[in-house]
């Protein structure tokens, strides 16, 4: 498994793994084209023989360079149960243009447990606190059957004992 940025050349492959991963929300291959080419640093694609088998998309919000929001997590169906969204995750965070980073954030729905055992398996590998509170209410979402999104927040976390390599 190979692990590195994403060019903007992955930008509609980025679009069939989210299609590929209910209930992750797919956006438009536009959307994936522009985290590609805008926000390399902040995402990481993982790549097997057979193609892109996962990807983590995030950024750093507004005047909160401590903070990684993760937007999604992706894992192809042949490469679910190898840990690889935590390895994608540690090594995001490992990079040495996020060093500053001592705070995760992403939204997940009460009904994905996949995702909310990720989380916490992070928070507990990177020795810190997740703490939830409301903030994408549903009716955000508009007409629809979308579920809330609260917000997950973990941290604070040293980058250092990550690259160090005490945590794994």
């Amino acid at each position: 498994m190979r692990l590195r940025k994403p060019h903007r050349s992955d930008g509609a492959s980025m679009c069939g793994l989210v299609r590929a991963c209910p209930p992750l929300d797919a956006n438009s291959a536009y959307a994936y084209l522009l985290l590609a080419e805008h926000f390399p640093d902040t995402c990481i694609l993982a790549e097997d023989d057979e193609g892109l088998s996962g990807l983590v998309t995030g950024y750093l919000p507004p005047n909160r360079p401590d903070t990684l929001f993760v937007w999604q997590v992706a894992v192809a169906g042949r490469a679910r149960g190898l840990g690889l969204g935590r390895r994608m995750l540690h090594a995001l965070i490992e990079r040495p243009e996020l060093a500053e980073i001592h705070y995760i954030e992403t939204t997940v729905g009460p009904g994905n447990a996949a995702s909310r055992r990720l989380f916490a398996g992070l928070a507990h590998s990177l020795r810190a606190s997740i703490v939830e509170a409301a903030f994408f209410d549903a009716a955000l979402f508009g007409a629809g059957d979308h579920e809330a999104e609260p917000l997950l927040r973990i941290g604070p976390f040293e980058t250092s004992a990550v690259t160090a390599g005490a945590i794994c």
